[in-house]
């Protein structure tokens, strides 16, 4: 994939925050959908970096130095533990990206800046006070390119590779006349966080990685996808295309009805009405 400027799908003429970010959503720029370099970052991290995102967008969220805070109670979800909120904190504190900025030229940097944890008596931890890294707040004040992620969806995810290519898709569905996009196969292995040097062979990533992830996303999103390969050197698989469609109606309907009895929390009526 070339470095040539994004194509424009959610153009706000003035910059991501003047989207309007609903109740339970994320607006979340392009540039931090598609990086390189954090295959490290859990799926635990992943989530959390999204509420991140979301709870501190607003006017103030590209100003350098400010502080955001969020309960631990939020982040951890339906888990008693704060550990794994701890270790994804720190995991996007030490974990370096590198970002394609909309001109072409390369941004390496940390996903989160500093954070303070406040306790409530002996080592109970109950809000965290984090900044994002200063690097990023020009990405967040003036990107022209984002996806809107619903919280909700984002939650029912069981697999790093299955919301990094929802993200992906989410990025691009509000094109006009656009529904695939080609990848070379390196690309697409990074941008879904494939750990260096797993799933060698093709047919361990797409066993792996890509049917997982579709499979997840064609069960979760209000959209369809497939992955194809399109172009092999020798026995080597070199590009692919990611396709993507919108659910009818119908399909999100069943679709509703059929994971509502698996994670009924998920899945509140106004989200589906929201959807269609």
């Amino acid at each position: 994939m070339t470095d040539e400027p994004r194509p424009k799908s959610h153009d706000t003429c003035s910059g991501t925050l003047n989207a309007f970010q609903r109740r339970g959503e994320v607006i979340k720029p392009a540039e931090l959908i598609e990086v390189r370099g954090g295959e490290k970052i859990t799926l635990a991290a992943r989530r959390i970096y999204n509420q991140l995102l979301s709870n501190a967008f607003g006017p103030d969220m590209a100003a350098e130095g400010h502080e955001h805070r969020i309960s631990f109670s939020e982040l951890r979800g339906n888990h008693t533990s704060n550990d794994r909120v701890t270790e994804a904190i720190l995991c996007l504190m030490q974990t370096v990206v590198r970002i394609r900025m909309s001109d072409g030229s390369t941004r390496n940097v940390s996903l989160l800046g500093p954070t303070d944890v406040e306790k409530f008596g002996p080592g109970i931890a109950t809000m965290l006070t984090y900044e994002l890294h200063p690097k990023l707040l020009p990405i967040l004040r003036d990107s022209q390119i984002f996806a809107r992620l619903e919280m909700q969806i984002l939650h029912g995810f069981g697999t790093k590779y299955g919301m990094a290519l929802y993200e992906i898709i989410a990025k691009r569905i509000g094109l006009k006349h656009v529904f695939y996009n080609d990848f070379e196969t390196d690309e697409l292995r990074d941008y879904l966080g494939v750990p260096s040097g797993k799933l060698g062979p093709f047919a361990a990533f797409r066993r792996k990685a890509i049917e997982p992830a579709v499979a997840e996303v064609n069960a979760l999103a209000p959209f369809s996808c497939r992955i194809d390969v399109i172009e092999t050197q020798g026995r080597k698989v070199t590009k692919l295309r990611l396709t993507w469609w919108l659910k009818t109606i119908d399909e999100q309907k069943n679709q509703w009805q059929a994971q509502k009895g698996k994670q009924d929390d998920l899945f509140p009526e106004e989200l589906l009405e929201a959807n269609l």
